[in-house]
């Protein structure tokens, strides 16, 4: 009786066992719906015309492109926890590229990261925000694509993700857990221009997969102003994405909202020069906006409230003597202060502030650190590159001495960011490299 007790025990955890199994392998290789599974392409030059826009709002090329090569032929290598991915080609090439794709294939694999064949993505692409994108968006884009941007057979680079790290299934468990599924959904009680704002900023603009900080499972804290996580900074590749939102220290607490427009705009104004992974998405994106749209962003960043008590008291202005004697002194006053001035004031519009600068406030010293050893990109509006560029001082300096001089940057003027230490500097020397003087500048058409 007991054996037959048994059998039957196991025999009904088995059958549990298969459909669980069943289930688990159908939710995997299932194809998220897509609104366009019967639409055709149009060859209409105006939607061509519109994607192109879209594409510029997305950024799509900081990825997908590498000086020297053709637009959107992949190839740039983006570190993981796991090892090296690359970004692939996004050109209508039907070999190597997605010349091949629907629009319904092309819709799945932008808004839910799902490639023809129920292949799973790498959230390195942004698609938990790109989903937030609107059908007539979508159409667009792909209609871009597709018709203004040319096939190059540049062959793809495989991921050195060992196996089994490098099996895809449990991405889907990740996006049921982590990515949302639905478009933007306009607020009504906000107008039209903080919606628009939020809905770039949320979706194309994708400021979240940056400026957001990441949980154990490398997702999002938060995807939208419903979270106060979002958009409060966080530290990636190196660089310390600082707080967009109403932060007085290390967001944009000081700025006002034309401010906000001329920084996108122009890529500088009285308080910051865009630098680090901001000069890529300044010189192929931000500076290619609508003024509406860049008013629009301003708008719905001003409307995230700060956090006083993760960002501190107020930042103010402290002049202070000079004293040749501290630790970084000497450095600042022969190496820095011919562009930033004795008084740590710079001088505006063109070369930044560092008192009160956010690299001088934030806790995180990592973009401080990166830029005094790498340098900075050239910053290229309106297809003019600027004159005014931060060296790098890997060469001319040691770890001890750029910990010195940041140390005493961070904790003058007022500035209240902390020490940094030699050990810091040494490693991300390491792990660091000059800034290249060819940036991507991609000439769409």
């Amino acid at each position: 009786m007991n054996n037959q007790r048994l059998a039957r025990t196991a025999g009904w955890l088995v059958l549990a066992g298969a459909v669980a199994a069943g289930l688990l392998a159908w939710y995997v290789t299932r194809q998220p719906a897509s609104p366009f599974e019967q639409a055709n392409a149009t060859a209409d030059p105006t939607l061509v015309s519109r994607g192109e826009y879209v594409a510029r709002v997305s950024d799509c090329v900081a990825c997908h492109s590498l000086p020297g090569k053709a637009p959107f032929a992949g190839g740039l290598e983006m570190a993981t926890p796991l090892g090296a991915i690359h970004a692939t080609n996004i050109t209508p090439d039907k070999n190597v590229g997605i010349g091949t794709y629907s629009l319904a294939d092309f819709d799945r694999a932008v808004r839910h990261g799902v490639a023809p064949g129920g292949r799973r993505l790498y959230p390195a692409m942004p698609y938990p925000s790109y989903v937030k994108l609107s059908d007539d968006d979508m159409r667009a884009l792909y209609a871009f694509f597709m018709q203004g941007v040319q096939p190059a057979s540049e062959p793809n680079i495989p991921s050195s993700i060992p196996w089994p790290l490098n099996m895809r299934w449990p991405i889907a468990l990740w996006n049921g857990v982590f990515a949302p599924t639905k478009t933007y959904a306009a607020k009504p009680e906000q107008d039209a221009l903080w919606n628009r704002g939020a809905y770039i900023v949320q979706g194309p603009g994708h400021c979240g997969s940056c400026h957001t900080p990441r949980g154990l499972a490398f997702n999002e804290k938060a995807l939208d102003e419903s979270g106060a996580p979002f958009l409060a900074g966080a530290l990636l590749d190196g660089w310390y994405a600082p707080s967009l939102r109403q932060d007085h220290n290390t967001g944009l607490g000081r700025w006002s909202e034309p401010e906000i427009v001329q920084f996108l705009k122009t890529g500088r104004n009285k308080h910051a020069v865009v630098y680090g992974s901001m000069t890529e998405a300044f010189n192929n994106s931000t500076q290619f906006m609508q003024d509406d749209d860049l008013a629009a962003i301003a708008r719905y960043l001003k409307s995230l409230p700060g956090d006083p008590q993760r960002d501190g008291s107020p930042w103010q202005y402290q002049a202070v003597a000079a004293d040749a004697s501290a630790p970084g002194a000497h450095t600042y006053a022969t190496r820095c202060a011919s562009c930033h001035g004795l008084d740590g004031k710079g001088q505006p519009e063109w070369m930044p502030p560092l008192a009160g600068a956010t690299s001088a406030l934030a806790k995180e010293s990592a973009s401080a650190i990166n830029i005094t050893l790498n340098g900075s990109q050239r910053i290229v509006t309106a297809g003019v590159p600027d004159a005014y560029r931060m060296p790098a001082f890997r060469e001319q300096l040691s770890d001890q001495e750029i910990a010195q001089v940041l140390s005493y940057v961070r904790g003058t003027w007022g500035n209240n960011g902390g020490a940094v230490d030699a050990a810091a500097v040494n490693k991300l020397r390491g792990h660091t490299d000059p800034a290249s003087s060819s940036p991507i500048i991609l000439h769409m058409r």
